[in-house]
């Protein structure tokens, strides 16, 4: 069963009543965010970095921290282009699945990952999104007693299943508005086509005359 068409409702009914998470920016604005999880990965991440580094687009990364200790100089590489670094837990587990005391442990190991590869202090990486957007209210009150800002999303063209980049692309023309914050995956699961996606998207997304923002920026425009 595909979920695609269950994610705008999802984003209708949840937008509202968490209204403490990042779901979008200004819908009156250009501005959209581009953002890849479940990164980095050894082969697809670099082949993304050539397609965002072509177009001069900085995009947002929400990292497992497994991922970041296999591939540490990967991970270095997007930091040093300027892109925007999150946290997706440590290795993917759900996020209401794990006890307060794991929870907090998996995103402080998962930003010790990202120091130790990229010199990049544990309090410039305060951004999280709940592996598979899962989360309760519990898991929010923890994130926000412990500084950290959810950051979910409001296009989701399930890329993770491998429908094809046109079928991805055309999923995302068509939910797209101002203030959207895309999600794609750079990863296991979707990696693979990654960056013919967004090769093809960019285009077309300029075209229409959208900027291509991170999402701290994204935030500062809500």
């Amino acid at each position: 069963m595909q979920l695609y068409p269950v994610f705008p409702i999802l984003f209708q009914l949840l937008q509202p009543t968490f209204p403490d998470c990042l779901w979008c920016g200004d819908r009156n604005s250009k501005m959209i965010a581009l953002t890849f999880d479940d990164g980095p990965h050894p082969q697809y991440t670099p082949q993304l970095l050539k397609v965002l580094d072509h177009y001069n687009i900085q995009a947002s990364f929400f990292w497992l921290g497994a991922c970041v200790n296999a591939s540490p100089g990967i991970a270095k590489e997007v930091r040093d282009r300027g892109h925007r670094i999150g946290l997706h837990g440590y290795d993917h587990r759900n996020f209401p699945m794990l006890s307060p005391s794991d929870l907090k442990h998996s995103l402080e190991k998962t930003q010790a990952a990202i120091y130790n590869a990229c010199h990049l202090p544990p309090e410039q990486v305060r951004d999280v999104r709940p592996p598979n957007g899962l989360f309760t209210p519990t898991t929010l009150k923890l994130l926000h007693q412990w500084k950290y800002r959810p950051v979910m999303w409001s296009v989701v063209p399930e890329d993770w299943v491998r429908p094809g980049s046109t079928t991805v692309v055309r999923r995302v023309l068509q939910q797209v508005k101002g203030g959207s914050l895309i999600v794609l995956h750079d990863g296991a699961c979707g990696g693979q086509d990654v960056a013919e996606t967004t090769q093809m998207l960019i285009p077309l997304l300029l075209k229409q005359g959208y900027q291509f923002v991170t999402v701290d920026t994204l935030k500062n425009n809500s």
